[in-house]
């Protein structure tokens, strides 16, 4: 009887095949690391606790010296790995900022971060931690000062576009704009609870939520045009309709 024909020998792949403990190895790391997340965010780093974490992440306390070294460079890993997040969103942000009218474009950056924002809210809470600290922890990283931001690039092609077309006032520094844009999308969420106790409003109802991004678009847009060709057109044709 004829023998078969040999079956072909699978192709390599050249990707590696993770083998089982490999695979539960990541899986155990990424369960630490969610966890510790949520923990720095909730309690920041001096009230955080390693043991709470690896309770809570249902490991060993020495899995957490194992996969990162200790608290502190864990904590590290969590700042960069929001503030990382964050700047990925950015560059996938889809703004023809050579063709979309400038005033726009800011208004959508400004929309972008604070969604962002609202989305993620422990990136709120770690930030004010950190400013607690001083920054005493990102100034630690050799990741986070290499992770660039594509926003002040995009603000700084929509200002000179803005002037150049007299819809924008001149003089506009990028980096005091974005720091605009931030305060107005940051100071109402991560304050939201004492300020609310404080006026007997609750801050972080949609409506209010809501009322204070339009409240916000016109501060922005008022800021961009105060003083520019279109404002005093504006501002002519409105003195010729009352008379």
């Amino acid at each position: 009887m004829p023998r078969k024909p040999a079956s072909p020998a699978p192709a390599k792949s050249g990707a590696t095949t993770l083998t089982h403990r490999q695979r539960l190895a990541a899986t155990t790391r990424a369960r630490i690391f969610k966890t510790a997340i949520r923990e720095f965010a909730d309690k920041g780093f001096s009230g955080a606790r390693v043991e709470t974490i690896a309770t809570r992440a249902k490991v060993n306390i020495r899995m957490i010296y194992h996969y990162f070294g200790g608290k502190e460079a864990l904590y590290i890993e969590v700042l960069e790995h929001v503030l990382a997040n964050l700047r990925d969103e950015e560059r996938k942000l889809e703004l023809d900022v050579e063709r979309i009218e400038p005033v726009n474009g800011i208004l959508q950056l400004y929309d972008f971060t604070e969604g962002h924002f609202a989305a993620h809210p422990e990136l709120l809470n770690l930030l004010s931690s950190e400013n607690l600290n001083r920054a005493r922890f990102l100034k630690r990283s050799k990741l986070i000062p290499k992770i660039s931001s594509p926003v002040l690039d995009m603000l700084r092609t929509l200002i000179e576009r803005g002037e150049q077309t007299a819809v924008m006032r001149t003089g506009i520094d990028a980096l005091h704009l974005y720091v605009l844009l931030v305060s107005l999308c940051y100071f109402h969420k991560s304050n939201a609870f004492t300020i609310s106790r404080m006026f007997d409003t609750d801050m972080l109802t949609a409506d209010w939520q809501a009322a204070h991004k339009r409240q916000a678009h016109e501060v922005i847009r008022a800021f961009l045009v105060s003083g520019s060709q279109t404002a005093h057109a504006a501002l002519s044709i409105a003195a010729i309709d009352d008379l």
